[in-house]
């Protein structure tokens, strides 16, 4: 399998240094399943390639490997196309040769590092079995790739057997060289959906290494995650809570200036809206309109609330709650703890009543302006928590998303965007009408002019 990369940059042969290969040099590096061999195909000031060739030895492939092509044919391990391909093996070249180039280090020249170049990487080949041609556009164009694609035939003398599953692709973007090979050391081995190794949690890290920065905002994200983890179910399933909601144990090592910049909005929202449930005191809490159960994982995390309650409308939202919270494998003291229901916040329901505090955290956006009246009557009359704590979008920050045309709204499901007097006049009037005290509170950056991106009311029952 050969791997090139090409670069116009001026002073092209300053790739040379980024990746810490001389170009007048042929360099092994020694893998377990063979060598990997660099060299500069051409090397000059207007343009310079490297290639990155393997050399798989086959006794060792067998030895080492965790799987090989070929499952159900008695002499798979021995007649296969690993050698070949570009798979979890370039990966492992790439990430051995090149480790320097891809932490971002350049001892000689530093601050190559940061610049941006024209690429062109071209592999020769690469399977993408269950997905082809589209799928590999699906994962390089969002991240800027211009794609050739050139699809092999299975065999040339009889091409009325078809097309085969791999592809010569060439990829060209303007980038920095250790965004690019981190790119091609997550997408190989995903396109080809399969590893050569057996594939442990330390590959959870692996993958988010080599994807800060734009997996998490990949629009392929759930495939790219799942194909790398070879569908392993509960291996996926904590890469994409991890890349959803931030590295927890990474976050913790960061410096709090780091952290505010790197929250966002909605982390925001939920942080300011946990730590003001605590200051109720309240022990018995609902989070009416849970979703998939963000706030309520942030509950579990403190000892104060020993009774956690969610509802939502969506049961396939309900589904998703209990699978991040691990329901299966949750201990039965954790268990305890929490009850989850299907409800409607616009229905009286028996279920809703008795708690100290109550969570309605960008929900009343979504739904008909004429059917607030009912939510009143269920939330404040019926139910009637001690404290409620809710929040909404602040229609006058709109503006501010350059993205947002005039007149719209954040979301297509959003049937209202109030502004700051709005939310105020209507929450004013429910506090009177059912015996609440209300405060405001901005949620985010706020702006002189328009204010915070959201806004928060915690009601407090008696006068």
């Amino acid at each position: 399998m050969l791997l090139t990369i090409t670069t116009t940059h001026k002073n092209a042969s300053d790739l040379g240094f980024l990746l810490h290969k001389h170009p007048d040099k042929l360099q092994t590096v020694d893998l377990a399943v063979g060598k990997a061999h660099v060299f500069y195909p051409e090397s000059s000031e207007e343009k310079t390639t490297v290639a990155l060739l393997l050399d798989i030895d086959p006794i060792d492939m067998v030895r080492g490997v965790r799987n090989l092509a070929g499952k159900g044919f008695s002499l798979g391990q021995y007649v296969n196309d690993r050698p070949y391909v570009a798979s979890s093996f370039l990966s492992v070249a790439l990430a051995k040769a090149f480790s320097t180039a891809m932490n971002g280090k350049c001892k000689n020249k530093p601050e190559l590092v940061e610049v941006e170049m024209p690429f062109e990487a071209k592999i020769a080949v690469l399977p993408a079995p269950r997905g082809g041609a589209l799928l590999i556009r699906k994962f390089f164009e969002p991240l800027g790739y211009q794609l050739a694609i050139e699809r092999h035939v299975l065999d040339e003398q009889f091409t009325e057997w078809g097309d085969s599953k791999y592809y010569t692709v060439t990829i060209t973007n303007t980038l920095k060289l250790k965004d690019l090979l981190s790119h091609l050391y997550v997408l190989m081995p995903a396109l080809d959906n399969d590893k050569h190794y057996f594939v442990s949690h330390d590959e959870i890290n692996k993958l988010l290494e080599k994807g800060k920065g734009w997996l998490e905002n990949h629009p392929e994200k759930e495939q790219i995650t799942k194909r790398y983890l070879i569908n392993l179910n509960t291996l996926s399933r904590q890469a994409l809570e991890r890349l959803n909601e931030g590295d927890e144990q990474h976050e913790e090592e960061v410096t709090s200036a780091q952290n505010e910049k790197k929250e966002t909005l909605h982390q925001q929202r939920l942080k300011l809206v946990l730590e003001k449930l605590k200051a109720t005191g309240a022990q018995n809490v609902i989070d009416l309109g849970c979703g998939e159960g963000k706030l309520i994982r942030m509950m579990l995390k403190e000892k104060q609330f020993q009774q956690i309650t969610g509802m939502d409308i969506s049961y396939v939202a309900l589904t998703k709650c209990k699978e991040r919270l691990h329901w299966e494998e949750m201990a039965p003291k954790q268990k305890e703890r929490i009850d989850l229901f299907q409800g409607a916040l616009t229905y009286k329901d028996k279920r809703l009543e008795g708690f100290e505090a109550a969570t309605i955290v960008e929900v009343i956006e979504h739904m008909d302006e004429n059917r607030l009246q009912a939510f009143e009557r269920v939330v404040f009359e019926f139910a009637q928590p001690k404290s409620i704590i809710l929040t909404t979008p602040n229609g006058e920050y709109n503006v501010l998303y350059e993205n947002l045309e005039a007149g719209t709204m954040r979301h297509t499901d959003h049937r209202f965007e109030w502004s700051r007097e709005a939310f105020q006049t209507w929450a004013n009037r429910v506090a009177q009408n059912n015996n609440y005290r209300v405060q405001f509170i901005p949620i985010g950056e706020v702006d002189e002019k328009v204010g915070a991106p959201s806004q928060m009311a915690i009601f407090t029952y008696g006068n």
